[in-house]
């Protein structure tokens, strides 16, 4: 037996400090998992039970670019922390959770505004708006080894040196261990899988040419320019 075609690469990213790659599987986003956030997106920020969406392994890029996409004309930047898992299960306890998490990075979570405006009135899913080509500029992973569990310190964006987005990682609604159990009891969680934790209040439209600084305590900053 042999493949019909040769199969797609898979996509990984680097760890800091050492020589090896993170195979990525699946990519988890939590929706309105920040108060501030849901509430300039029209929702109320209770703490209901969080859903998830996906984005694709092949969706995340490093090298520093954003191609503006094709059928939008109102595309966002989304800042967030991105947990990267080194072990799976299922129905994890939130008190287990954490010993699960490989690492930390940060992430963009590039969105077609316009497009997921339009799914939601439709009642239709939001993968056009969230899961095109290099909608996901990412830094390089840092193992939790190194710097320890993020359960606290500054989120932000700037855009061409201006702050747009600004929130604390202990705002968000769904805390990480808590939206890693979850999450277990929806799906069966392995290595490789990330999940993007969502966004504080800020997001906002970008254009060809814009410079977007994204940064997490602990972290390394991510840039990213609009092209």
């Amino acid at each position: 037996m042999s493949y019909a075609f040769k199969p797609a690469a898979v996509t990984a990213l680097p760890i800091r400090n050492t020589l090896d790659l993170f195979p990525l599987r699946r990519v988890y986003c939590v929706g309105r998992n920040y108060a501030d956030h849901a509430i300039e997106m029209g929702h109320d920020p209770d703490r209901e039970a969080p859903f998830f969406f996906q984005k694709n392994p092949d969706n995340l890029v490093l090298d520093g670019e954003f191609p503006y996409p094709s059928r939008t004309s109102d595309v966002h930047h989304e800042i967030e922390l991105v947990v990267c898992l080194g072990r799976g299960g299922e129905n994890i306890p939130v008190d287990q959770a954490l010993s699960h998490v490989y690492g930390y990075a940060i992430g963009l979570d590039m969105t077609r505004r316009d497009l997921q405006n339009e799914a939601k009135k439709m009642g239709r899913p939001w993968e056009v708006a969230k899961a095109f080509e290099k909608s996901a500029p990412v830094s390089p992973i840092v193992r939790a080894s190194e710097i320890g569990h993020l359960e606290a310190g500054a989120i932000w964006l700037k855009v061409n040196g201006e702050l747009r987005q600004s929130g604390d990682l202990n705002q968000m609604i769904w805390k990480v261990p808590e939206a890693i159990s979850y999450l277990s009891g929806l799906f069966q969680l392995a290595p490789g899988d990330i999940i993007m934790t969502g966004t504080p209040a800020g997001v906002g439209p970008v254009k060809r040419g814009d410079r977007l600084e994204g940064h997490v305590d602990g972290l390394r900053e991510l840039t990213v320019t609009v092209v």
